[in-house]
């Protein structure tokens, strides 16, 4: 089972009539949803408030068949939400998610993780509160299964320095390490592909996947390097699109994939997730990412 940890949140995006469509979001759930919707057993862990949001979330989670028992339901803070607008330089954020069930988060809440084959979290849930970064290290640190963090840093959410190090920890334990390009140069103050993989390797990260927006993503596993282009379709929204990528990734690496096949698969997952509004509803199916790699 691949288990995730973090903040859900209910998305308002706007689409190109100027209206916002009401999905979901938080990266880490639509990671396991992601896993999910390419056939991995999966489960959920975080707290949602006692509130319609957060009933909206169980109930996607449920239909989906992502494990709840991991899910607390908390009466004394709200789930988050947040607004995605469009423009020129692309999408921009707007969050309402301070004091957050979510962050409220803390080790106690921990399930047994003994089944679970992988165990996931990103920057994001580190970046929440300290209960919550608490969470994930105490999580990573119990896990018998493999651990796969995404970097997903958010410089609103805390100070670089403090990223660098808590990300560095985390990543530093990590099996499978998900850096976007952006988020590693910021990190490691270097430029180039080839220097960002060398500085996760460094951390002690031992499979990275750096990926590269359109343009496909490079994975090392320390010894070997190899670049997967970007495939090329109608994008509208980018939202999701690299949590898609850990989710569909790790999905068949939990199916016994390599980590090539499994680059190769999430590659073209992601590019589908590009092609409609939000993060969650354009996820794809085995089926469409099997046909978009068939024909690319």
């Amino acid at each position: 089972m691949i288990v995730s940890i973090g903040e859900p949140m209910i998305e308002f995006n706007q689409t190109g009539d100027q209206r916002f469509l009401q999905g979901f979001g938080g990266d880490t759930s639509n990671m396991i949803v992601a896993a999910a919707r390419s056939g991995a057993r999966a489960g959920y862990i975080t707290r949602v408030g006692d509130d319609e949001f957060g009933r909206m979330f169980l109930e996607l989670w449920q239909r989906e068949g992502v494990d709840t028992g991991g899910v607390i339901v908390d009466r004394e803070a709200p789930t988050a939400a947040y607004f995605v607008t469009h423009g020129p330089k692309g999408h921009v954020f707007s969050y309402l998610r301070a004091g957050s069930a979510a962050s409220r988060l803390k080790p106690e809440d921990l399930p047994d993780l003994k089944r679970a084959s992988f165990v996931h979290a990103s920057g994001i849930t580190l970046a929440i509160s300290q209960s919550a970064c608490d969470t994930v290290l105490a999580a990573f640190n119990s896990a018998r299964g493999k651990i796969a963090f995404d970097s997903n840093l958010r410089l609103k959410l805390w100070p670089l320095e403090r990223a660098r190090a808590l990300i560095g920890a985390a990543a530093g334990m990590a099996d499978y390490f998900f850096p976007s390009i952006e988020d590693a140069r910021a990190l490691s103050g270097v430029e180039s592909a080839d220097e960002n993989l060398d500085w996760a390797h460094r951390l002690g990260a031992k499979t990275v996947f750096l990926k590269l927006g359109p343009d496909g993503v490079v994975v090392s596993d320390g010894s070997k390097r190899e670049r997967i282009p970007g495939i090329k379709v109608k994008a509208v929204d980018a939202t999701g699109a690299g949590d898609c990528f850990c989710g569909a990734a790790l999905a068949r690496l939990a199916a016994g994939d390599s980590i090539w096949q499994a680059a190769r698969y999430a590659n073209a997952a992601a590019a589908l997730a590009t092609t409609g509004y939000g993060a969650v509803e354009p996820l794809p199916r085995p089926d469409a990412v099997r046909e978009l790699i068939g024909t690319s």
